[in-house]
C-alpha cells in the first residue's frame, strides 16, 4: 500500500476501534504500534531501531522509562510518550518528554494518545524540547498539508535538516490553521466584534454581539462551504468529469430491484455536496482493505450519491441518501444487487456498516 493508503487504512481503524480501547497499553497494541511501523516504517520488533520502555537516568530520577524510543544508528532519534485513548493530550502528560529530551540526542518528541500526535523539537532553546508542537496529526481528520511533512519522518525519508528547518513555519501556520478553525466552529467576543466592525458601524452593544455571534457563525460556514464547492468545481473540470443522474427514487427503505445500468445516465444538473464527499471518502477507507483505494469511484446523482468499484455502475458498493433534510440514508446491497436504506443520523455512522460495504465490494472479485 501506498504512504496515503497506510494511513487512511490507520485512520479507519482508529475510529471503528476506539470505542474498545481503554487502556494506555491497549491503545499501544491497537494504534501505536501500528502508527510507528506501517507509517514510520519501523520494525517495532527489532531493538536496533524500537526500543520499549527506553530507560535514561536523569538527575535524581533513576530508572524512569519513557514508552518507545527509536533508534537511527546506534542514537535515540525519536522518543514518543503515549497515552490512553480514551483522554485527551495535555501539556503536563509531556513531563517525562521534557526530561529525556534533555538527556539524550533526539531532535523529536511525539506526545500521542494513539488519534492524535503532536511532533515537538528544540526551535526555542537548544536541546530544550518547546511547549508547543511543531506538526499535530489527528487521524480522526487528517489535514493533507500534515502528511508531505510526516513522511519526512519515516525511516525511508528521514531528513532531520529538512523536519528542523521547516519546523517553525510549520510550528506557527499550524497553530494559527488551529486557531481560525475553533473560530469559525465558536468565535469568540473578539473575533465577533472584528469582524462586525468592518460591516456594522453603531455602538457595538451586547444585543449587537449577541446577534452577530449567530451571524458570524453561519457566515464562515458558509464561506467554509464556498471554498470547498469551488475547489471542486474547478477540479472536475480539469478532469473532465461529468456527474451522472438517474430515475427518480421510490423512497422506500428497500430497493425493487438490482442496480439497473440506465439508473445512471449521465446528465449535469447535479450539486455535489462537501457532505457527500466526505461520505465517500469514509466509505473509500473502509473499502482500502479490500483493494486499491483508486479504484473506489463516485458519480453522484439528482436522488443520491453512487460509490462504485471500478466506476462500473455494474459494480454497485454504498449509496449515500442525503437530499433529504430530515433523515439521511446509507444504502447497501445484497447479492442481488438489491439496496438497503438505512438511516444515519452522522457520517461516522457510515462506520457501522463498514462490513457490509466490504462483503460488496468482494463479491466483485
Amino acid at each position: 500500500m501506498e504512504f496515503n493508503d497506510r494511513l487512511e487504512a490507520l485512520s479507519v481503524k482508529v475510529q471503528n476501534q476506539k470505542s474498545a480501547i481503554q487502556t494506555e497499553e491497549a491503545t499501544k497494541n491497537a494504534f501505536i504500534m501500528p502508527f510507528i511501523s506501517s507509517i514510520l516504517g519501523y520494525d517495532v520488533f527489532n531493538p536496533l531501531e524500537v526500543v520499549p520502555e527506553f530507560t535514561a537516568d536523569v538527575g535524581l530520577k533513576k530508572g524512569e522509562k519513557i514508552d518507545y524510543a527509536i533508534m537511527r544508528d546506534g542514537e535515540v532519534q525519536m522518543l514518543l510518550e503515549c497515552k490512553a485513548s480514551v483522554g485527551n493530550l495535555k501539556l503536563e502528560h509531556a513531563s517525562q518528554l521534557f526530561r529525556y529530551f534533555a538527556v539524550t540526542n533526539a531532535r523529536i518528541a511525539i506526545l500521542t494518545n494513539g488519534e492524535v500526535y503532536q511532533f515537538y523539537t528544540d526551535l526555542d532553546a537548544p536541546n530544550r524540547m518547546d511547549e508547543k508542537p511543531f506538526l499535530v496529526l489527528d487521524l480522526s481528520d487528517i489535514d493533507p498539508s500534515v502528511v508531505p511533512e510526516l513522511r519526512k519522518l519515516t525511516k525511508e525519508n528521514f531528513d532531520l535538516d529538512s523536519i528542523i528547518s521547516a519546523a517553525e513555519e510549520l510550528k506557527y501556520v499550524g497553530a494559527i490553521k488551529r486557531v481560525i478553525a475553533a473560530q469559525f466552529k465558536e468565535p469568540s467576543d473578539e473575533w465577533v466584534k472584528f469582524l462586525t466592525s468592518r460591516v456594522y458601524d453603531k455602538a457595538f452593544t451586547q444585543k449587537v454581539r449577541e446577534q452577530f455571534t449567530g451571524l458570524v457563525t453561519k457566515a464562515g460556514k458558509q464561506f467554509l462551504s464556498d471554498q470547498v464547492n469551488d475547489r471542486l468545481k474547478t477540479a472536475l473540470a480539469a478532469t473532465g468529469y461529468t456527474p451522472a443522474v438517474v430515475s427518480p427514487a421510490t423512497g422506500a427503505e428497500v430497493e425493487s430491484g438490482p442496480v439497473a445500468e440506465q439508473d445512471l445516465d449521465r446528465d449535469t444538473e447535479i450539486d455535489t455536496t462537501l457532505e457527500e464527499l466526505e461520505g465517500y471518502q469514509i466509505i473509500k477507507a473502509i473499502g482500502c482493505s479490500e483493494v486499491k483505494p483508486q479504484r473506489i469511484a463516485h458519480r453522484d446523482a439528482k436522488s443520491y450519491f453512487a460509490v462504485l468499484l471500478d466506476d462500473n455502475n455494474r459494480k454497485p458498493v454504498a449509496r449515500l441518501h442525503f437530499n433529504n433534510k430530515k433523515q439521511k440514508y446509507i444504502g447497501v446491497f445484497d447479492e442481488a444487487k438489491v439496496e438497503t436504506r438505512h438511516p444515519i443520523d452522522s457520517l461516522e455512522d457510515i462506520y457501522s456498516h463498514a462490513e457490509a460495504i466490504r462483503e460488496s465490494i468482494r463479491r466483485y472479485m
